[in-house]
């Protein structure tokens, strides 16, 4: 039976993420929390809007309302790579070979690996970033759709058109696709070699969460009373094909869902804070955790791939290892 390690804290969880195969959780007071050898903090903004790990898996990268773009590791000292007083960071992305991007009001930022700093501007505020699995490339969610920037060249951006206000957006693992969340209840996506669009409907609420499976052949969302799973097998994506609705209970809404490292199981998170794990190919459900003081609002699993990290609206944070 899984075993759960709750760690209750006190305020909105933005994410709970493994570095160096220790625990993290930053919350939106702008702490950063780490169970190692009992449980230690660190105050690294004033205020906390949003995260993402490196590809190493050993550094968090941060941006908050106090204008600072931060890296923290395992240890207490954390590294100020950008600050812009009187701006809100409200979007970070971990890149290849050290480059992140990070946006503030209209303008999107990519940090090379050297420390330098190059802008690029867009007509409407920056709402999502996301890098591209292959090559030096990152897309800017705006409105009204998304644009394609290559930092590493002076190449021209690239313009993916869709009406609408796009708030997220993601990268699929092969490269082929480009999924946006929107402010409707919608996902939009883009076949990327020929630009046809995929239209995903049909969600009770916003989609605030999405997880590819580990070869890209799923795309899991949040916003339903089921994670609503696409498939991505075929050249044209989801087109033509219905999503598979995996761990229904009743009216409960899905607020959060990760895909398992190496197997296609996915982690489902729901607003009373439970979690289920559920196996695609015959939707066999576990549970690996019971109610809790509030929706789930984030989920990872660790490199060893039995542990799952995971944070609330409300603080109630945790480890859950699959293995008991």
């Amino acid at each position: 039976m899984p075993t759960v390690a709750p760690l209750d804290l006190d305020g909105h969880c933005i994410a709970a993420v493994f570095l160096d195969g220790v625990p993290h959780f930053a919350l939106a007071d702008g702490t950063i929390h780490r169970l190692d050898h009992g449980h230690q903090w660190t105050q690294v903004h004033d205020g906390l809007l949003c995260a993402s790990v490196e590809h190493s898996g050993k550094t968090l990268l941060t941006g908050g309302e106090d204008g600072k773009v931060c890296r923290s590791g395992g240890s207490t000292e954390v590294e100020v790579l950008h600050e812009a007083p009187r701006k809100w960071i409200t979007s970070v992305a971990a890149g290849p070979q050290g480059v992140l991007a990070f946006g503030s009001g209209r303008t999107a930022f990519a940090r090379l690996a050297n420390g330098t700093i190059k802008p690029f501007e867009h007509p409407r505020s920056v709402e999502g970033l996301a890098f591209a699995p292959k090559g030096l490339r990152f897309g800017v969610a705006r409105y009204n759709g998304v644009t394609l920037h290559f930092p590493g060249t002076e190449g021209k951006p690239v313009e993916m058109e869709w009406a609408g206000a796009h708030t997220g957006v993601t990268f699929s693992p092969n490269g082929d696709f480009l999924v946006t969340t929107m402010q409707e209840n919608a996902l939009h996506g883009w076949k990327l070699s020929d630009g046809r669009h995929m239209r995903m409907t049909g969600y009770p609420t916003k989609v605030k969460s999405f997880s590819w499976s580990n070869k890209g052949r799923w795309l899991a969302s949040s916003g339903a009373p089921a994670a609503i799973v696409w498939p991505f097998q075929g050249k044209d994506g989801p087109m033509g094909k219905p999503p598979l609705e995996l761990g229904t209970r009743g009216n409960t809404m899905v607020t959060a869902v990760a895909f398992h490292p190496s197997e296609e199981i996915l982690a489902i998170g729901y607003a009373d804070g439970m979690v289920l794990a559920v196996r695609v190919a015959d939707q066999k459900e576990i549970l690996l955790k019971r109610e809790g003081k509030g929706p789930i609002s984030t989920m990872n699993w660790d490199k060893d791939e039995r542990r799952l990290a995971f944070g609330t609206e409300t603080g109630d944070c945790g480890v859950i290892d699959i293995a008991g």
